[in-house]
């Protein structure tokens, strides 16, 4: 049970760290390009990557990351690794509310107004779409990515408190 245990969260804190990398790019650099660029071009690249996202490769962790976490919290409940347990199952909750629910009822429908729009030639007006646009979805991709953080250091915590559990307990496993 003990490296299934450790697969488990192998699996979950890869999966967790994946998304929460794939959050703070667009943070740290995506938008802030975006919103340095001719507003026509970030209408247009922002319709394009939005379209893109959608793909088995970047499924797995935005999908899979809060049933990998609970996953993880079942296995070692049910291995007496309560602590580790609770801040995994903690780690899938925050995930999953403020992460994948939060994405799917704001940013998705948010991105899918824009992609229904057609880009104007007129600059002024791309640039009101745009401003109007980038403003309110940074603001939620911020919270998306700190939840997705928080979630990534009770799931790191889950571990060492696993770690800690084994260390001061050498003959259970």
């Amino acid at each position: 049970m003990k490296s299934f245990a450790n697969l488990s969260m192998i699996l979950a804190v890869t999966l967790n760290a994946a998304i929460f990398g794939f959050f703070y790019a667009w943070v740290c650099s995506t938008m802030w390009g975006l919103d340095a660029a001719d507003p026509r071009v970030a209408i247009a690249s922002m319709q394009a990557m939005n379209a893109s996202v959608r793909n088995i490769v970047f499924a797995p962790a935005f999908f899979g990351t809060p049933f990998a976490l609970a996953f993880a919290a079942t296995v070692l409940w049910r291995s007496n690794a309560g602590k580790s347990a609770i801040l995994f199952g903690a780690a899938a909750l925050v995930y999953l509310v403020c992460g994948l629910m939060l994405t799917m009822l704001v940013n998705v429908p948010m991105n899918e107004a824009l992609a229904s729009i057609a880009v104007p030639s007129d600059i002024a007006t791309a640039r009101e779409i745009w401003l109007d646009y980038s403003r309110d979805w940074k603001i939620w991709n911020q919270v998306r990515t700190i939840a997705s953080g928080v979630a990534l250091i009770l799931a790191i915590c889950g571990v060492l408190a696993l770690g800690e559990r084994r260390a001061t307990r050498p003959s259970e496993s």
